[in-house]
């Protein structure tokens, strides 16, 4: 065989598992979802459940899905998808393997803006939590940036300085938990990151920053590809890469922060869910990035069914499932970078 028809071959080949790889995903996060609106602590009949989908009664049963299981399911998928694509855009900004919004201080300085807002301004609305989220979000980049500083060992200290800030802020905003009982005791469940109390107000929420997310990221996408090369690189091909990595990090803060004010800080869905599909499919944005946000919607939606049965009848957190799944991954990942003597 000619080597152009052996390239065709592969090509094919490639084009198929792609195909085959995309279908599974989505067919996974059909059932996935399914299934959680399906099973929980009630019983519900399969009959009751397409008539509740439908829309086609509305006794106890029925509402029971439509207002609280299906919002459920669909916040977790939105969540998961934003939280996936948020920490691929962290790993390429700071190309480092091991960021993620959670792990660069972000997430904890959304989840502190929260609390500080219930403990001081009291009685905030949920619009008003999602845009302190993403200040806080925005207040922790911004600190950790400015500890990194720039330089060839920017990317070292910007793990070292991202890993510091995150404790510090999880550790005041347990302190103001602590210090206010009262206030803050329905938020011990929220703060391990947590789906469960989500509703029809929490999806209208998360919609226009999910969706104005997903348009940025695809009209940003041929830009971003100069992430992936090194600044000189693409500062010799005349690109604008300051700007670039600015644009990503604010779309990072609105994804994770516009989540984290919702569900809580999540933790490792931003983090391991990019290097499985990188490792699935490889580099190439155009396929890297659906398939992450595929991944990620899975993750967190088959995490919150399996949450469901871990203290059965009692919800747990998914967050800890998440945490369950991930902590061994970043174990890993860690080992394998340093093992290679990659940063």
């Amino acid at each position: 065989m000619s080597s152009m028809g052996k390239k065709n071959l592969e090509k094919q080949n490639r084009t198929g598992f792609l195909l085959f790889l995309f279908c599974t995903s989505f067919l996974g996060l059909m059932v996935g979802m399914l299934g959680s609106v399906k099973w929980g602590q009630a019983y519900v009949p399969w009959g009751t459940l397409w008539e509740a989908l439908t829309y086609q009664g509305h006794d106890k049963e029925h509402l029971y899905i439509q207002t609280l299981r299906l919002p459920r399911t669909i916040t977790a998928c939105l969540v998961g998808i934003q939280l996936a694509l948020a920490g691929l855009l962290t790993q390429l900004t700071t190309k480092n393997p091991l960021a993620s919004p959670h792990v660069f201080g972000i997430n904890a300085g959304a989840a502190l803006a929260v609390v500080f807002g219930l403990v001081v301004i009291k009685n905030v609305s949920l619009a008003n939590s999602v845009w302190l989220a993403m200040i806080g979000a925005a207040l922790g980049a911004l600190l950790v940036g400015s500890l990194a500083g720039t330089g060839p060992k920017q990317y070292v200290r910007l793990a070292l300085a991202g890993i510091t800030i995150h404790f510090l802020l999880s550790s005041l905003t347990e302190g103001l938990i602590i210090l206010n009982q009262h206030t803050t005791e329905s938020m011990m469940f929220w703060l391990v990151g947590s789906v469960s109390q989500a509703a029809w107000t929490e999806v209208r929420m998360l919609l226009p920053f999910f969706a104005g997310g997903l348009l940025v990221f695809g009209f940003m996408l041929p830009s971003f590809r100069l992430l992936v090369m090194d600044d000189e690189i693409a500062a010799g091909l005349g690109q604008r890469v300051t700007v670039v990595r600015a644009i990503s990090m604010l779309l990072v803060i609105v994804l994770a922060g516009s989540a984290v004010a919702l569900c809580g800080p999540i933790g490792f869905i931003c983090l391991i869910v990019p290097h499985i599909a990188r490792a699935l499919v490889g580099t190439n944005l155009n396929v890297l990035v659906p398939l992450t946000g595929l991944l990620g919607g899975n993750l967190l939606v088959y995490a919150d069914l399996l949450g469901r049965f871990i203290a059965f009848p009692y919800d747990s957190p998914v967050g800890i499932v998440t945490a369950a799944i991930g902590a061994p991954f970043f174990i890993y990942l860690a080992r394998k970078q340093g093992g290679t003597g990659k940063r």
